[in-house]
Formats: structure tokens, sequence, C-alpha cells
């Protein structure tokens, strides 16, 4: 297993000021490059992260519908623009829109079924994403995902 140091990636002569800082600095790096590589990921499906978000989120509540405010409490990008990642996939044929039958303020989104398609192949080539993790082990993802739970409290 070869990894990179952070003050390496990072170009970083002087030490941290403490233990915590370099963590939360390391944070940020580890979960910026994340992002870029799911990015890369997604722009071969032609959508971004946050339309994936929408549809995984649409696809968790098929048949039904849901509205844009739950999808909205839902997203993983709390600052993200649920109306117009929608729209996008509104015109992408990947969701369509209805009118709220319980209250007409409201707007329900549904998942199409090109969308399903879209998200079974994504799944189907999921592993790829998998793999940026799989240095690894087991107990190790497990006690990662505990203390980035006890991070957020």
């Amino acid at each position: 297993m070869i990894s990179m140091k952070l003050e390496d990636a990072i170009q970083q002569k002087k030490p941290f000021s403490n233990p915590r800082s370099r963590m939360a600095v390391n944070l940020i790096y580890t979960s910026n490059w994340l992002l870029s590589k799911q990015k890369e990921f997604f722009k071969r499906f032609g959508i971004t992260l946050q339309q994936y978000n929408v549809l995984r989120i649409l696809r968790g509540k098929h048949p039904d519908p849901i509205s844009t405010s739950d999808i909205r409490a839902r997203m993983l990008d709390k600052m993200s623009d649920v109306s117009r990642i929608v729209d996008r996939l509104v015109k992408k044929d990947l969701v369509e829109r209805k009118s709220c039958k319980a209250d007409k303020r409201l707007v329900d989104v549904l998942i199409t079924p090109k969308g399903l398609s879209l998200l079974e192949a994504i799944d189907y080539q999921w592993e790829e994403m998998d793999a940026l993790v799989m240095e690894l082990d087991p107990e190790e993802v497990t006690l990662l995902n505990d203390l980035l739970d006890k991070l957020r409290g």
C-alpha cells in the first residue's frame, strides 16, 4: 500500500500546528479528491453528482412521488438548488413533475423509466467508485464511518 502523506500532496514544508488542524485540512483535501473522482465518473453518464443524488432519492421513493422540499431535505449538498436540478433532469427525460394532489403549492417529482435505467447502468459500474477506497480493510471502513459520524455529533 503506497500512500501519499498530506504534507507531500499539498507541498507543505512546515508541520501543522496540531494534529486536529492536520485532520481538518486532510478531511477537506480528501473530500475534494473524492468529489473530483466522482465528478469524472458521473460526467460519462451526462449527469452531475447532485443530479445523481436526486435520482437516488427518487428511486428510493419509487413508485411514489416526492416533493421538491422533501428532496431538498434529503440532499447530501444542502446548498443545492433542487428546482434547477429537477428542471435539468426533466429536460433529460429522467424525471417528471406533477402537481401535488394533497397541496397544490407543492410539486411532486417522479423518476421515469429512463431515469431508473440510467441508475442501473451507474450501479453496474459503481465498483469503480468502490475501488477508490479499497486501500481500507472492512474494519477500517467501519471505524472511519464511526469516527465521521462522531465528528458530526
